[in-house]
């Protein structure tokens, strides 16, 4: 009887601290920095919670991609590849994990930071 009661304590006690750390998890702020590279070189870094609307261009050796901010999020949304890869990736917003958008002809990557600048540079 002893074993039994223990067993649900600790198992309690388990289940009390899981939930704890998932709450703590969720309530730890996201980047919503995004790192524009082209051709290995940082050229933008954007805050996408303060961003404007804008569409911008992005020319490297004579190919253009065209990118567009829009409600809190970034895609490229036309481009100068064969393939048209980054223009069909889903677009990248703040406050969510999304995957990066590249375009490997163009040497383009589009993708969120870990760090935490502040507004537009370049």
């Amino acid at each position: 009887m002893k074993k039994s009661r223990i067993i649900i304590i600790i198992t309690a006690i388990i289940f009390v601290l899981g939930i704890i750390g998932s709450l703590l998890v969720f309530r730890i702020p996201r980047s919503n920095i995004v790192s524009i590279r082209s051709g290995g070189r940082e050229i933008y870094s954007i805050d996408l919670s303060r961003a404007e609307d804008c569409v911008f261009h992005i020319e490297f050796e004579g190919r253009m991609n065209t990118v567009e901010i829009k409600d809190h999020s970034i895609r490229v949304t036309e481009a100068d590849c064969p393939d048209k890869i980054c223009v069909r990736t889903a677009a990248i917003e703040a406050d969510k994990s999304s995957a990066p958008i590249v375009c490997l002809p163009n040497r383009l990557v589009i993708e969120m930071e870990n760090g935490s600048a502040d507004g537009r540079t370049g």
